[in-house]
């Protein structure tokens, strides 16, 4: 048997079991809370409406955030062939690791064999096996926030200082080159404040620069680093405060910027990668999106300091007309039982819409699944600020 592939198809006994173990090692883990794993069925298995769907990808894991200071990060799958929901499932595969994820899940990513957690305030990259979530080991990075990768290496920004809320902060972020054989940090390159997403395109690694700590004097900048030579050589111009960054087909690299939740709003922007230059800007507000194909999902809880409250909107952008071509993904009024939309993945075959609701932020929140015509299809609990999805291919 391939005890190397089996967690992602054991039944309800199988989890008890796994339950049981963890139980086992509590005194491994001193005080720490431990999180239970749990399974709950809230769909039909995805095989018989798709096929290839059931070929291609075996499920999806999400990374719940956590608060921050709470320590409570945690790690669930969805299983497409069977319907479950597997909540918590970093507990049972690590019984013996103290304090389980830990303290604000920021970015979740596979690559080759491997899962990478980019856990925050816990300053740490947790890798774990693709297939079971086995622990492998970590890598050291401070206030580290996202992650890519490229010809064996993995790629991670880091803001490299402490978390202060600081006009004259002085420490700029770097991104760090990582063995992901060796898990070992290879280099550095120092880049602006507070860099948030990063994509890696043409032989150059594109990094939003945020300045997020420095209110009111946000970076408003996207660095480029030279892939060979490991070295910034440009920086673009483009608006303040950037956070995502998504590449699409035609080598348009879209930017997103939360504004100063005053004055200046959210905006997304377009950059040629060609001529490094931004090209221009859509009058739509974004905190999150998903592209498919040239569908750009976009997603945004706009907070504003002079309504004190959320302004929360969706939409489509085709990213070859660059233009908004739907204001609502939602089409069935279901929007507005979502209190905090947070994450967003778009399955590539059935074109099923996966959403995330923070909720309260305190209280667990919950996954949303859409069809392609936006019609709710089911919904479950997740964990704490459920956030970051990984999709798993078979």
């Amino acid at each position: 048997m391939n005890t190397g592939k089996m967690f992602l198809k054991k039944s309800t006994v199988q989890w008890l079991c796994l339950l049981a173990a963890s139980l086992l090692a509590v005194a491994c883990r001193d005080d720490a809370e431990i999180f239970e794993p749990e399974v709950e069925k809230p769909a039909l298995p995805d095989t018989a409406g798709n096929a290839s769907s059931a070929r291609a990808f075996r499920g999806f894991y999400l990374l719940n955030e956590g608060n921050m200071g709470s320590n409570k990060s945690t790690l669930d799958y969805y299983d497409f062939a069977t319907g479950e929901y597997h909540r918590n499932i970093y507990a049972a595969a690590n019984p013996g690791v103290p304090m389980e994820l830990g303290d604000v899940g920021n970015d979740l990513q596979i690559y080759g064999g491997k899962l990478y957690a980019v856990i925050n305030c816990s300053n740490k990259i947790e890798v774990m096996d693709r297939h079971t979530a086995k622990r492998l080991g970590q890598i050291n990075i401070p206030n580290c926030r996202y992650i890519r990768f490229h010809g064996g290496y993995a790629y991670a920004t880091s803001y490299a200082g402490p978390v202060e809320i600081n006009p004259d902060y002085e420490q700029r972020g770097y991104v760090a080159k990582i063995d992901t054989a060796t898990f070992q940090v290879l280099d550095r390159c120092i880049v602006g404040f507070q860099p948030d997403e990063l994509e890696i395109a043409g032989g150059k690694i594109y990094v939003a620069n945020s300045g997020g700590y420095m209110i009111p004097r946000y970076e408003s900048t996207v660095s480029v680093i030279d892939l060979e030579t490991f070295a910034e050589t440009k920086r673009i111009e483009v608006a303040i405060n950037l956070h995502r960054l998504c590449l699409d087909r035609h080598g348009t690299l879209w930017a997103t910027s939360r504004g100063d939740y005053y004055s200046v709003p959210s905006r997304l922007f377009h950059i040629d990668t060609q001529t490094d230059i931004c090209v221009g800007m859509l009058d739509v507000p974004v905190s999150g999106f998903c592209l498919s194909g040239d569908s750009l999902y976009i997603y945004c809880t706009d907070w504003s300091y002079l309504s004190m409250d959320n302004s929360v909107s969706y939409g489509i952008v085709d990213v070859a007309r660059k233009e908004v071509v739907c204001r609502n993904f939602i089409t069935d009024g279901t929007d507005g039982e979502i209190a905090h939309p947070y994450g967003i993945m778009v399955h590539p075959a059935t074109k099923d819409i996966y959403l995330t609701d923070a909720a309260n932020h305190v209280y667990p929140g919950a996954v949303i699944c859409f069809d392609r015509n936006g019609k709710k299809k089911w919904q479950v609990r997740a964990g704490d600020i459920p956030a970051h999805f990984a999709l798993l291919a078979h």
